[in-house]
């Protein structure tokens, strides 16, 4: 029959084995030298036999597997019988059994590493061998296993082709299958097959690592690189994660090493000295790793070394349970190498990280680590009960102006270190902009007098101590319905709310805040486009010697006027302009054209008169100012003395060095100096007689009540003595009535302005005036007026 095995009349032992064997018609067997071998995982890159632990090599005492397919069952039990006890290149065989093509498919669906196939060519069909060995390499894409065709009857072997094209390695009559002959074929094919496989497994298993390097470069933070590299390791071995921990050698502090990942019942142990584990095996491995700069390959476990450019050595121990193969050695050296590189990119990354996300000066996180932090609470069940406090330093950048920026740090560092200590542990504490802290916390650990208490005590830093108090603006996160740049947006109108109402207070952001907040940004853009659009014009205000009413010069104010007719007050639209920085090109265009309207005003009288112009602290503190000053003087071609800047009173009290020589520049060129508001600020005597002024302008809001206010009476007349002690000249701001103008008089005040003697005018209703005031004089109320 075409199943025979021609081989049993040459030898009896096969042919009386085959009249003693049986077997079940349908039964897929395996049969070995000893006990059935487990089933194996499908090429995973570290495969561990089931060898003794006590045994040296796993790779000495694996078996082949040899696949019979045919359907004459007594084939099969004659090849095992034929070589029983045999071994091939060292190692044993083990025989699967297949009785069909079928069956031999769905066995090679289910088992790995199969050596050699014994295929019998005639079976259900004259084709069935040849088409097995075509779906074994079209459909299973199997290429490592060998094949060696097997026939009864030579009339049904192959064609030379067919042998070509289907991969066949080896083809055989029956009787041709001595047990030497068959020993010589199964040694041949056993031997191309461990070629082709380790070439495969070592394809294979450089393919997994550099996908596994490639992976681990997408984490960034060492301590997530750290667990990737468990993650990564334990699935190129098969192993679970228990037993498993990453150390990592402390740059800033050598010989010392921390666990930054560790798996299973070790993971308690992440961010603890390396001496804290529990195990002192691991601890010692992991040592004796960083120590040596080595891999450590041990009986039951083996430790990876990777070595870092900045000292940031690392290293993993892994419970393998048995000792590496070579290969297995050859590819974690490949691993290791590829994680090298990958470990310096991912140490580059997290310091660039750090800078990112903390400051360096207090050590505590920045801007972008809050705004992240807001972003996850807003995302997550925080959202309803957590706060961002944003906290300032009062007057910070005059402390900083006075003490020195080295001193200024230091206090800075110390108020971070005030907030650590005295805020809960759970808040979470960022430095949001110069001497501006932002609080993530819970709604329950909020305390407002705790807040408002935490400066309360002097700071101590530098051999010094320093009161200081704090402006504070807070946010629930449920009123917030965008992102963490939201809420801290949010935060900073309160904060800047209680900026401009009440220093050292706490504000709770609310709609009407945030209303009147997009009310100023709109303003603000408005007044951009009036600028451009020369919408904005000047206004002057007469100013006269009190005690015949003559007009001895002028006050330069801006006005805005929307196009649709629309007044926007200045004390709304000039804060805005100082606050935003375009008061300095507003500031340079006033003075220009104040200059250039004085000289068409001169020229229409003959009473030399002076103009007054406003500057603000961000024009002095312009590097420019005094090249646009001699802009103005020169495309003007007015007298320098003519020109009168006021300054305000908290202006003049800046950086006594700066002003000082700012002013004596300005002096120098032969322009004058006023202190405008004078009496709502603190200003020293002696700090005066520096600053070189040459008049201070009595502010308004002392002559209103100068007649009603016994209080405002003696300001005004300390004021005027002061004035006459630096023989300085006075000017009153804000005359309405003529007993206040004879009052003035009566203390000495040599000049005045206000509606009792005209209101701010255009320059062409100013020139009217003059030209009908034939004699200068400006006693009586005009109704010229704006």
């Amino acid at each position: 029959m075409p199943g025979d095995f021609p081989g049993t009349r040459a030898k009896t032992d096969l042919d009386s084995a085959s009249d003693r064997s049986r077997h079940n018609n349908n039964a897929i067997t395996l049969c070995s030298q000893g006990e059935s071998m487990s089933q194996h995982s499908d090429d995973d890159l570290f495969a561990f036999d089931q060898e003794d632990p006590g045994e040296p090599s796993h790779a000495a005492h694996a078996s082949w597997r040899i696949l019979i397919v045919d359907d004459d069952r007594d084939v099969h039990q004659a090849t095992c019988l034929a070589l029983a006890k045999t071994e091939i290149l060292g190692r044993p065989l083990q025989f699967l059994h297949a009785y069909s093509a079928q069956q031999a498919l769905q066995l090679l669906d289910n088992e790995a590493q199969i050596a050699v196939i014994l295929l019998d060519v005639v079976m259900e069909s004259e084709q069935a061998g040849l088409q097995l060995v075509k779906r074994i390499r079209e459909e299973l894409h199997n290429s490592e296993v060998r094949i060696i065709l097997r026939t009864g009857q030579p009339g049904y072997a192959p064609e030379m082709d067919a042998i070509r094209d289907y991969d066949i390695n080896d083809y055989k009559t029956k009787s041709e299958l001595t047990r030497n002959r068959l020993y010589t074929v199964l040694t041949a094919a056993i031997r191309s097959y461990e070629q082709i496989h380790t070439i495969n497994a070592n394809r294979r298993g450089l393919a997994m690592v550099i996908k596994a390097s490639s992976q681990l470069l997408a984490l960034q933070g060492v301590s997530e690189f750290a667990a990737g590299i468990i993650t990564q390791i334990c699935g190129l071995f098969g192993l679970p994660p228990e037993g498993v921990v990453c150390a990592c050698e402390q740059a800033d502090q050598p010989g010392r090493a921390l666990v930054v990942a560790a798996a299973g019942r070790l993971t308690e142990c992440i961010n603890q000295p390396l001496a804290s584990l529990p195990d002192n095996r691991v601890a010692a491995a992991l040592a004796q790793a960083l120590e040596q700069r080595g891999n450590l390959y041990q009986a039951h476990a083996t430790t990876l070394f990777f070595a870092s450019q900045d000292g940031q050595d690392m290293a993993a121990y892994l419970q393998t349970q048995r000792p590496l193969s070579l290969l297995d050695r050859q590819l974690l050296e490949v691993f290791c190498s590829n994680i090298v590189i990958t470990l310096d990119n991912v140490l580059l990354l997290s310091r660039l990280k750090d800078h990112a996300y903390y400051d360096p000066l207090l050590h505590i996180g920045n801007r972008l680590a809050l705004i992240q932090a807001l972003d996850r609470a807003l995302a997550g069940p925080q959202r309803e009960q957590a706060s961002l406090v944003l906290l300032d330093i009062d007057g910070f950048s005059e402390l900083n102006d006075t003490l020195g920026h080295q001193l200024g740090d230091a206090l800075l560092a110390a108020a971070a270190e005030r907030l650590q200590q005295q805020l809960p542990r759970e808040a979470l504490l960022a430095r949001v902009a110069g001497d501006v802290f932002g609080i993530l916390l819970d709604n329950r650990l909020i305390d407002t007098p705790h807040l408002q208490a935490l400066f309360q005590q002097p700071l101590q830093f530098a051999g010094l101590q320093q009161h200081i108090t704090a402006t504070i603006g807070l946010t629930c996160l449920d009123q917030i319905d965008g992102s963490g740049s939201d809420a801290l947006k949010a935060a900073n109108i309160a904060l800047k709310h209680g900026k401009q109402q009440q220093r050292g207070s706490i504000n709770h952001f609310t709609r009407a805040m945030e209303q009147a907040t997009h009310a100023r940004v709109r303003l603000l853009q408005e007044l951009r486009e009036a600028f451009e659009q020369q919408q904005l014009f000047l206004v002057y205000q007469p100013q006269v010697r009190l005690q015949d009413g003559l007009l001895v010069g002028v006050e330069a104010l801006l006005r805005w006027r929307k196009s649709d007719g629309q007044w926007v007050a200045p004390d709304q639209f000039i804060p805005l302009a100082e606050s935003s920085g375009l008061i300095v090109s507003l500031g340079a265009w006033v003075l220009q054209r104040a200059c250039s309207d004085l000289q068409r005003l001169q020229a229409a009288t003959r009473q030399p008169l002076r103009m007054a112009v406003n500057v603000s602290v961000s024009q002095f503190r312009q590097a420019g100012f005094l090249a646009t000053l001699d802009q103005a003087l020169q495309h003007s071609g007015i007298a320098p003395e003519r020109l009168e800047l006021e300054i305000t009173e908290s202006v003049a009290m800046l950086d006594a060095e700066f002003m000082v020589e700012l002013i004596n520049h300005i002096k120098q060129r032969g322009v004058r100096i006023a202190i405008d508001d004078f009496g709502t600020g603190f200003s020293s005597l002696s700090y005066l007689q520096q600053l070189q002024v040459d008049r201070l302008k009595i502010d308004l809001s002392f002559i209103r009540q100068l007649e009603h206010n016994e209080g405002s009476r003696r300001i005004v007349e300390s004021i005027v003595q002061l004035g006459h002690s630096l023989q300085l000249q006075l000017l009153a701001e804000g005359i309405e009535q003529a007993s206040q103008a004879r009052r003035l008089v009566s203390m000495g005040c040599q000049e005045g302005q206000g509606y009792w003697f005209a209101r701010p005018m255009p320059l062409d209703d100013l020139l009217q005036l003059v030209e009908q005031r034939a004699n200068g004089s400006l006693q009586l109320p005009q109704e010229i007026a704006l």
